[in-house]
């Protein structure tokens, strides 16, 4: 068992498809460049095109004949299809925008809403001491009109005891002399 090489035949495929492939090539490069092979290439081109044509036209006769769609009508669909996903995908991006700017919003009301309790409150305390004050103000002019009455009162009491100190003042002079009067009447009487 010197050498025994083992059948494979995956080699022999490759070496026979390197052959096909080369002749291949071979007839395509004298083809190409063989002038009638070209132009007759292009007849049959030419032909084969204007052939698919009237085989298209007559394929979408049938088809609208028979309410059937055609190539070009799914193309059709599959575009709109397309569009209304893009416009779709487009207003949900619009209703998350409207969606966020609603709820900033009612952020915004709910912190304006506690502003104005706070500012309710505000005016309520306000108020209280607005009357508190105004009773005490009522009370100050009372005292006030108070003090005027007694101050009047005093400026009489005043008054009054400056008479009763002139009038001290009259009476003793009155009793001075009428003690003179009388100390000169028991000083001539005796």
């Amino acid at each position: 068992m010197v050498d025994q090489k083992t059948f494979d035949p995956y080699d022999m495929f490759k070496k026979f498809s390197d052959q096909w492939e080369k002749q291949a090539n071979d007839f395509i490069k004298g083809s190409s460049n063989n002038p009638e092979f070209v132009s007759y290439s292009r007849l049959t081109s030419d032909t084969q095109a204007r052939y698919l044509e009237f085989f298209k036209k007559n394929q979408e006769f049938f088809a609208n004949q028979w309410n059937v769609p055609t190539k070009a009508d799914l193309s059709n669909v599959a575009k709109l299809a397309i569009q209304t996903e893009e416009k779709l995908d487009s207003l949900e991006e619009q209703l998350w925008k409207l969606q966020d700017s609603v709820d900033s919003s009612n952020k915004e009301m709910e912190s304006i809403t506690e502003v104005s309790r706070d500012i309710i409150k505000l005016v309520k305390q306000l108020k209280k001491e607005q009357t508190i004050s105004k009773k005490e103000l009522e009370e100050v002019k009372q005292l006030k009109s108070n003090l005027q009455e007694v101050k009047s009162e005093l400026a009489e009491i005043h008054s009054l005891k400056e008479e009763i100190l002139t009038l001290k003042e009259l009476m003793g002079k009155n009793i001075d002399t009428k003690a003179k009067q009388e100390q000169n009447l028991a000083v001539t009487s005796k």
